[in-house]
């Protein structure tokens, strides 16, 4: 059976619309008769409008027609061009030109030091890199790792001033979220300096120092 698009919302269509059995309706939508019951006696899904399967393109007339003199028949979902265009597209992976390539430990040990809170999936995504490479970078395991400095990625041409942003906002979003649930309070004024005025700092933590002084 073909994945169903919005299948609570066709549910809900097929129980106003047609006579089919709830086992019918819970397979053909992919959902437990339970939960198609629940719609039936509008405890489910009370404010979710009925997707018609037939005009979207994902039902047959036919099918249907069948599976109303059968209660035993199990209706067929038929692939939707509609359904397909609506889907939500995976981004590929970010490209890095191989010029760029050698300045990305740079770009990773920038945001080790200053901005911990990010993630590494997130900067594995913004600089087109892996987890392993950052935990090398991280444990100072990298083979280049004496000549790494901390340089931030727009000025490397690795992201874009609106891309850091968005990624050390979102960082500093779910970190003081975390610190709320926590009871941590943080102190008032501003906390996280933005992306733009971290490039260049004057004064460096000395242990971060220590781990990339250059021979």
């Amino acid at each position: 059976m073909a994945d169903i698009l919005m299948p609570k919302a066709t549910a809900v269509w097929l129980v106003d619309n047609t006579s089919l059995t709830f086992e019918q309706i819970a397979d053909f939508c992919g959902l437990h008769p339970l939960e198609v019951k629940g719609i039936a006696d509008g405890e489910v899904a009370r404010d979710i409008r009925g997707a018609d399967p037939i005009a979207n393109g994902q039902l047959s007339r036919e099918e249907l027609d069948r599976a109303q003199t059968d209660s035993k028949y199990r209706m067929k979902a038929q692939k939707s061009r509609h359904a397909e265009l609506l889907k939500p597209v995976k981004k590929a992976p970010r490209y890095t030109p191989v010029s760029r390539r050698q300045d990305r430990p740079d770009a990773i040990a920038w945001f080790l030091r200053n901005h911990p809170e990010v993630p590494d999936s997130q900067i594995a995504r913004l600089l087109g890199t892996t987890k392993a490479t950052i935990d090398q970078i991280r444990n100072r395991s990298h083979w280049n790792a004496a000549n790494i400095k901390p340089v931030d990625p727009v000025s490397l041409g690795l992201a874009t001033q609106m891309e850091l942003d968005a990624v050390v906002q979102k960082a500093a979003e779910k970190k003081a979220k975390d610190d709320a649930k926590r009871g941590i309070v943080e102190p008032e004024g501003p906390t996280l300096a933005p992306a733009s005025e971290t490039g260049q700092v004057e004064e460096e933590p000395a242990d971060f120092d220590e781990e990339y002084a250059e021979d």
